[in-house]
């Protein structure tokens, strides 16, 4: 206990009772150690903000724009991109366009079907046409996002993309590495900031130490307006099962995603994989394989033209 107001949150992994104030001060100086520690931003970057309009996003769209108040020399743009998920985007997107307006923040809105010719729902269409495609819809999905993502910021000349992925998102994508026994990708765990390439625009994670409760509670003692629909292509993914897994083992054993989050930054410092980045022969996008991911896809799916690329 801080001090003598009542207490609103009860952090297990620390056994900490924290009134409001003190709640979301904790949240606000966590994200700037975050930064601090893992140089992520420079005091006169130019950063784009990924904004789903979901509370992660819309979160650390407030956390950024609070903290960048200090540094007049840098600015912020949100980026909203339309998957075209029929039924549930839409949400998102109004809130998205309202967080920015009333932050007075700049906000690019770009889609899919505007990027590459297609909506999510009309890939996953043809993909199950496909009788022996076995990606699932998250897999196009992220390959399109963080591709489209990339584009505009390049496009905008961002210095840097933050991308509101919190300690849960960290952890589980460290597990599903290691269950897939991914190890390049187990190496690379919070690489992008040091990815190198002349097309690419470093991304960050500045929530990435952040329990995604905390990040709820946060939202709702700011009251941010925020979208809580679940995604219909989430269900029965591995990401979900892990999930489950991971909270379970959080009520039991407090601490068990911080735990999962250092032993994925020691695994990188060991493994000691340097991302570099080359140039794709096809789309002359920046690519971790001799092919990147997007190009594959196209190939397997017969979809994306050069002008989309």
């Amino acid at each position: 206990m801080k001090c003598e107001k009542l207490a609103v949150y009860y952090r297990p992994y620390s056994g900490e009772h924290l009134c409001k104030g003190h709640f979301m001060d904790s949240i606000e100086q966590k994200v700037v150690h975050t930064i601090s520690k893992h140089k992520m931003l420079q005091e006169t970057d130019k950063i784009g903000v990924g904004l789903s309009g979901g509370k992660d996003s819309t979160t650390l769209l407030h956390i950024l724009n609070k903290i960048e108040q200090n540094f007049p020399e840098s600015s912020l743009i949100a980026i909203t991109i339309d998957e075209g998920i029929e039924g549930y985007r839409e949400e998102g997107l109004k809130l998205s366009i309202q967080t920015a307006s009333e932050l007075g923040i700049e906000h690019i809105i770009s889609s899919f079907k505007e990027l590459f010719g297609y909506t999510l729902d009309e890939i996953v269409k043809i993909a199950a046409e496909k009788t022996d495609n076995a990606h699932t819809p998250c897999f196009y999905c992220g390959i399109l996002r963080r591709r489209g993502l990339n584009q505009i910021a390049r496009e905008l000349k961002l210095d840097k993309l933050a991308i509101g992925h919190n300690l849960d998102d960290e952890a589980q994508t460290i597990l599903m590495n290691i269950f897939r026994s991914d190890i390049s990708r187990l190496g690379r765990t919070n690489s992008d900031i040091d990815q190198t390439h002349v097309l690419f625009v470093p991304r960050i994670k500045p929530l990435r130490e952040i329990p995604e409760r905390e990040i709820t509670a946060y939202a709702f003692f700011l009251n941010l307006n925020f979208y809580i629909s679940t995604c219909p292509y989430s269900i029965g993914v591995l990401r979900g099962d892990l999930e489950q897994m991971l909270n379970e083992m959080e009520q039991k054993r407090p601490g068990t995603k911080h735990s999962v989050l250092r032993s994925g930054d020691k695994i990188k410092q060991l493994i000691q994989i340097k991302q570099e980045l080359h140039t794709c022969p096809i789309c002359h996008e920046p690519a971790t394989e001799k092919i990147c991911k997007f190009c594959q896809i196209s190939q397997e799916l017969d979809l994306f033209s050069a002008k989309h690329s």
